[in-house]
């Protein structure tokens, strides 16, 4: 350990990238030269895991634990909020000295107690949902000149949102320099939909005949843009040496869903939320000069996005309670150069992909040891001599296929423990004087159709469900039902002409304006707020009303809330926003 005062820690995690798309990794045209340089420089972990989508691997990488034990095994459906008792690493390197701040996507909650700040970032500029121009993000943002929530407080910005949230992480890193920091850089790109400056799509329409592919290059190159201004200012400030700074990607490389891109895919099967290597292999690249993590070297073995906080701790020098623990551990042995215990090639890691309301045994499943893989239960394959995952082996090695099957059913125990808790939103807490309900969180849709971005909300599509929520202070509560945000200004019954909100028609995907412009009409005469508990209040719905107000008195403790819309002609659904303020 340094003698200096303990490291700093940037860690850059980008959203949807994948291992391939990168100069280093072979791809044969993406112009990424500062994150190329940074490959040469740092410990590259080549086998490093992670779940399959965004919020499962964001909830390891924040905890040291299986996603699906944290409550985390989707992104939308109330399962991408991080169950409240979990200790997280920003509370952790708060709790040891640290000045900690978040910057871009968190995606494990909204509200209160979910919410970045809540979970100890001290500062914190970020949209929200799992991604721009998703419902619960600002009304209208398009990545271009938005408008983030800065400490839970929305407040516009100037500028493209990865220029944004590096430029806003600078400022934070400038002011904490005479501290220890750990800042969190959380991109959304490149996550669809695939909006970026047509100077960088531009870059790549000679090389591809997809649209959609061209932007999702263009997008990781000014990534890499911003990635060297980092680097520049850590050096400009002289705090490169002393700061361990981490590139690493959520999940495999997403699909841009055109047939025609032919993706470059680094050898491997699959794609985000596939069981097999290419939805959950990512790059894992660590330097810090002071800590002798310097010098460009490739580790093989097995390793896990689990494995993330408990190193930084032990990179950090963090006092790690007795009474916590990790699934994952601390890879600092690997990166001090000790790779003779046999436990690394013994290790087992299981990975897996739900997106569903509640988790399937086997359901899209890989269990890893050393080369092997077992996928969905009985697919067998070794990467040492098929890195594609074409030939099954199981027939070969049925010995292997026991050894990882009992692996897994130890793995699905350990994190069943509190599969089936509540993880409710609180209402009437001090630290937050307003709830807002989403259809994004409903539990247990029964259409199975959640209303996730913003163009759903606009085509008034249905969807039906319920919140956990958590009454924290006993006392009258408004329930304000509405169909669109508050920001948007529009009647419960009216439609949208055109556009309501201004948008970079030369910088969004083509077939996105759907998030940005026009709304259909819903003929709703009637509102209804269901709590467990307590008789169901119903009330009219007046044409020009933005909202549905209801009062009721509510104790404190769990309930379940249902909000819905309904009209004379048998439309009926949830309500798409519901904001929720004690009054007395």
């Amino acid at each position: 350990m340094s003698t200096k005062k303990r490291p700093n820690v940037v860690f850059v995690l980008t959203d949807d990238q994948g291992y391939p798309p990168m100069g280093c990794h072979g791809h044969p045209f993406i112009q990424t030269p500062n994150l190329d340089a940074f490959h040469g420089e740092s410990v590259r972990f080549e086998q490093f895991h992670t779940g399959t989508t965004c919020a499962p691997t964001r909830s390891g990488l924040m905890t040291g634990h299986y996603c699906n034990s944290t409550g985390v095994w989707h992104t939308i459906g109330g399962r991408s909020l991080l169950r409240r008792d979990e200790w997280s690493l920003p509370a952790a390197l708060s709790d040891a000295g640290y000045r900690t701040g978040m910057f871009g996507k968190w995606h494990l909650g909204d509200e209160y107690p979910y919410r970045p700040q809540d979970r100890g970032f001290q500062r914190v500029v970020c949209h929200g949902g799992g991604g721009i121009s998703q419902q619960p993000d600002h009304w209208g943002n398009d990545y271009f000149d938005d408008t983030y929530m800065v400490d839970g407080t929305p407040r516009a910005f100037d500028g493209y949102c990865t220029d944004v949230f590096f430029r806003e992480a600078l400022d934070f890193i400038e002011a904490s320099r005479q501290a220890p920091f750990f800042c969190y850089i959380s991109t959304n790109a490149p996550h669809g939909p695939w909006n970026v400056e047509p100077q960088y799509r531009d870059l790549y329409t000679e090389h591809t005949e997809s649209d959609k592919y061209a932007r999702f290059l263009g997008m990781i190159t000014n990534i890499d843009e911003n990635f060297g201004r980092l680097r520049d200012k850590l050096r400009e400030l002289d705090l490169e040496d002393n700061t361990i700074l981490i590139f690493m990607s959520d999940n495999g490389q997403t699909g841009v869903g055109d047939p025609g891109a032919q993706m470059y895919n680094a050898d491997m099967r699959g794609f985000k939320s596939s069981p097999y290597d290419g939805g959950h292999r990512v790059p894992f690249l660590i330097r810090w000069p002071d800590g002798g993590i310097s010098t460009g070297r490739s580790i093989e073995q097995l390793t896990s996005y689990v494995d993330f906080m408990p190193t930084i701790l032990d990179l950090c020098d963090a006092t790690i309670p007795t009474e916590r623990s990790f699934h994952g551990e601390s890879l600092r042995p690997l990166l001090e150069g000790d790779v003779v215990d046999g436990r690394w090639s013994e290790r087992v890691i299981t990975t897996d992909t739900q997106r569903i309301p509640h988790p399937l045994r086997w359901r899209l499943s890989c269990v890893m040891k050393d080369t092997w893989r077992l996928v969905n239960r009985t697919e067998l394959y070794n990467l040492a001599d098929d890195p594609g995952q074409k030939r099954n082996v199981a027939d070969d090695h049925p010995a292997l296929v026991t050894e990882l099957q009992d692996a897994y059913e130890e793995w699905w125990e350990l994190c069943a423990e509190k599969m089936d808790d509540d993880i409710p939103l609180s209402i009437g807490a001090d630290a937050q004087e307003k709830t807002v309900l989403r259809a994004h969180d409903l539990r247990d849709n029964q259409e199975g159709t959640w209303l996730c971005s913003q163009a759903q909300i606009r085509q008034g599509g249905t969807c039906h469900g319920w919140w956990e929520a958590m009454v924290e202070t006993e006392g009258e509560y408004e329930f304000d039902l509405r169909r669109w945000p508050e920001e948007a200004g529009h009647r419960l019954c009216g439609g949208i002409e055109g556009d309501d909100v201004t948008y970079r028609e030369d910088g969004i995907e083509p077939g996105a304006v759907g998030n940005y412009s026009g709304g259909v009409a819903l003929d709703i005469d009637t509102a209804c707020l269901a709590v467990s508990g307590f008789p169901t209040q119903w009330v009219s719905v007046n044409p020009d009303d933005q909202g549905a107000v209801i009062r009721m008195q509510l104790p404190a403790g769990p309930r379940h809330i249902r909000a819905q819309f309904s009209s004379a002609e048998r439309f009926y659904t949830s309500a798409y926003y519901v904001y929720v303020k004690r009054v007395g």
